[in-house]
């Protein structure tokens, strides 16, 4: 696979990711199986997607523990991406940035994830009492110690809570200019895909601008580009798209001319181009310093995602997709 690039560290990965998320939390479940997600990372590896993205929330703890069995036997195969600064009680999710808790989570990670080096430690959220160069330069620390190579910031998701006239990634854009004077921000996460095209507005070209890598979440858009959801068939209770307002039965059919795109723009390339790889060859080809990191947690869609770095798309493909009407939601 074609290595990408990730800061001014020049740290290489594969340029497609995975996404570990749904193998432990957010999503269905009772469709959750350790061996099977176990076995979905060494297929990542395998076939080059190399950037391996968990966080301490997630579970929590249980998906970095899935993690570090694989990082057990093949922890040179792998660039390992964990997140800190938040956790999730019985009913809620609260942001801890103290510089003392920063630390001793990190020692947690890597006890968790059975290595001795975190490629990318990222601050999932800043603690709003405390200021975040603090919380940043608990991780330099880290950095110096020999316990982190790089440092990543994930963008404040806040489209519910956007004032008016402000624009989607302003509160992070603060943010790394302020934790840029403090240490150099390798790599920023943030949502990107064809229906949430909002960081190609200014995040994505603050990061170009500065050779700072930029890693797509959700660049399936939590499965619904992958034209394999059916609108009206539901999400179990745990499932986070039973809550999102892109989720609805009513706005899944209204969002179905976005996978009608993908799919016309896949049957150009081939019968067995999907529209999933569609959507990821659309993130990868918004520059050279972009990583989607489409998340799942079978062997099968490994081998699909994985396949989407070989789909090149034209100049007319990626005029039709920028041309799709925009995404609905229960939002709007």
């Amino acid at each position: 696979m074609e290595r990408r690039t990730i800061g001014a560290a020049a740290l290489a990965v594969g340029a497609v990711g995975l996404g570990c998320m749904p193998m432990s939390w957010a999503y269905t479940t009772s469709r959750q199986r350790g061996d099977e997600s176990l076995r979905a990372v060494h297929q990542a590896l395998d076939l080059g997607s190399t950037l391996l993205d968990t966080a301490d929330m997630y579970g929590p703890f249980t998906n970095e523990l899935l993690v570090g069995r694989a990082l057990k036997e093949r922890r040179a195969d792998a660039f390992v991406s964990t997140k800190v600064g938040l956790l999730v009680g019985e009913q809620h999710i609260v942001a801890n940035g103290r510089p003392g808790y920063v630390k001793r989570a990190c020692d947690a990670s890597l006890r968790r994830l059975q290595t001795d080096v975190i490629d990318l430690y990222q601050l999932h959220r800043a603690d709003p009492e405390i200021p975040v160069e603090e919380t940043w330069g608990a991780m330099a620390d880290l950095v110096r110690a020999g316990k982190v190579r790089a440092l990543g910031l994930c963008a404040v998701g806040a489209r519910g809570g956007r004032r008016s006239g402000t624009r989607l990634h302003d509160t992070t854009l603060r943010q790394l200019q302020r934790v840029q004077q403090v240490f150099p921000v390798s790599a920023v996460e943030a949502e990107l895909s064809v229906w949430s095209p909002e960081a190609l507005e200014t995040l994505l070209p603050w990061c170009e601008a500065r050779g700072i890598g930029f890693l797509a979440a959700m660049p399936l858009g939590n499965g619904f580009l992958t034209g394999t959801l059916t609108p009206g068939e539901g999400f179990e209770p745990d499932d986070m798209r039973a809550r999102h307002p892109r989720f609805t039965a009513e706005m899944m059919a209204s969002n179905q001319p976005i996978v009608a795109g993908l799919r016309r723009v896949a049957a150009r390339h081939g019968e067995d181009v999907t529209p999933a790889q569609v959507a990821l060859a659309w993130v990868l080809a918004q520059g050279r310093h972009v990583v989607p990191v489409p998340g799942t947690k079978r062997e099968r869609w490994v081998t699909e995602n994985a396949g989407a770095e070989r789909v090149r798309l034209t100049a007319e493909d990626l005029a039709e997709l920028s041309g799709l009407p925009g995404a609905q939601g229960s939002w709007d």
